[in-house]
């Protein structure tokens, strides 16, 4: 049956094109529009979660109580062991069966002080105030160069080779008349709040096209960070994220109370502390909010786009009153008129549906590597102190695959469904009176 009534479809194309048309764009309209909306969401959480919160961040208490004023001499102990006690205690493969076996773990350290930048005969040439962090540039296995995206984001040089390597924001490295390769010497405080000088030189300038953000920004290997700063096996905090850089506010949270309740004690200010990205300064308002806004902006769409292909199937149900006169002159049943329709309907939603959704996820694909330039627009907000990407990117998700058969399948079925039960439920001699007419 299949088969004769595909070949029927082929013939008549005029019955068949208009609907699968239809159908593909509203289907690959579907795709990228909640792929964007996925991607701008995670964008926004993952750029605030690389700079300050990670999806996960162990500090100490003192520490998560003054972090706005980067005290590394509230800073983490014993890093390296603490790290390996993670990644035994929440593996990849979880025998316990917990929801979040998927983080991986980095020290940070966080500071901040004076960059002096020398002339040829030593004398300082240039000053300014500099925000540094100490990240793990230099261990096999590190995903720091990915989460930061900075091999899109580098503007000139190379990436960190030596522990003394600093890659330096393009906008402070014009203020202050910084070339590759010059020797600069960042001026602050150690760990124990003595004063120290350390020499970094500029292996390459970067723009994270992230507003404001990086305006005073300075990257260096996480060994440079702590000679600078004298924090051997030291760390302002332990980052951790989720392997596949999506966050899962449930999941987080869930790991957040039960790293709480066995390993931080409430009496000892230096005991490990694990926060979750919504733990932030208002960031739990903006999962939330975004997460409400992504549900209902999503779903209203879906309903949009349902009713419009309902009602094409209605259309092309009631459009075929001729043809349907035709076919019971001929003999047929109303049972097998209606079946026949629904049947074609099944096959030009999932045509339309299998087509759309492949046209949706390669330019849903496309987006998600090369982003949408808001730059313009970012900049009236320059002075938020909101993390805001001026490159926003799609997101191909698992259940991108599927969601465009809800409207492309169900609805054109349910609106060819109610065009055949206006001719199955009617009387054959009326439905004849009104065929004629």
């Amino acid at each position: 049956m299949i088969k004769f009534l595909t070949k029927g479809l082929l013939r008549d194309r005029s019955r068949s094109l208009f609907p699968v048309l239809v159908i593909t764009l509203t289907v690959t309209l579907v795709i990228f529009t909640i792929g964007f909306m996925q991607g701008m969401l995670n964008n926004l959480l993952l750029d605030t979660a690389v700079i300050l919160t990670g999806h996960e961040k162990v500090v100490t208490r003192a520490y998560s109580e003054e972090s706005q004023l980067m005290p590394n001499d509230l800073a983490l102990m014993d890093v390296d062991q603490l790290i390996e006690n993670l990644e035994q205690e929440y593996p990849l493969v979880d025998e316990l069966g917990r929801d979040y076996p998927n983080f991986f773990w980095t020290p940070r350290i966080t500071f901040a002080g004076l960059l002096d930048v020398p002339d040829e005969n030593g004398e300082t040439k240039a000053q300014g105030p500099v925000i540094a962090f100490g990240i793990d540039f230099l261990s096999n296995g590190s995903r720091q160069v990915e989460i930061w995206e900075l091999e899109r984001s580098l503007v000139s040089g190379k990436l960190p080779e030596n522990s003394n390597d600093a890659l330096i924001s393009s906008k402070m490295a014009d203020q202050l008349n910084i070339r590759i390769g010059e020797s600069v010497t960042f001026i602050g405080s150690t760990m124990d709040n003595a004063f120290t000088t350390y020499n970094f030189n500029m292996s390459g300038t970067f723009n994270l096209r992230k507003g404001q953000t990086d305006k005073q920004m300075m990257l260096v290997d996480l060994s440079g960070a702590r000679a600078a700063l004298d924090m051997d096996n030291a760390a302002s905090a332990i980052f951790g994220f989720t392997h596949s850089l999506y966050y899962d506010d449930e999941t987080a949270v869930a790991l957040r109370t039960e790293y709480n309740k066995i390993k931080s004690d409430s009496l000892d200010i230096f005991s490990p502390f694990m926060l979750a990205l919504r733990d932030g300064n208002q960031m739990g308002t903006m999962v939330d909010i975004s997460g409400a806004m992504m549900a209902i902006m999503g779903g209203i769409f879906l309903v949009i786009v349902m009713i419009v292909l309902w009602n094409m199937g209605l259309m092309n149900g009631l459009r075929r009153y001729g043809e349907i006169g035709l076919r019971l002159a001929m003999g047929e049943s109303k049972g097998q008129v209606y079946r026949s329709m629904i049947s074609e309907a099944v096959i030009i939603g999932l045509t339309g549906t299998v087509v759309g959704t492949g046209i949706g996820l390669s330019i849903t694909y496309y987006v998600q590597e090369n982003g949408i330039d808001y730059t313009k627009g970012i900049e009236a907000l320059s002075n938020s102190s909101m993390v805001m990407p001026n490159i926003f990117y799609a997101q191909v998700t698992p259940d991108l695959f599927y969601i465009g058969f809800i409207p492309g399948v169900l609805a054109t079925v349910l609106g060819t469904m109610l065009a055949g039960m206006a001719i199955y439920k009617r009387e054959m001699a009326q439905l004849f009176k009104e065929l004629e007419t």
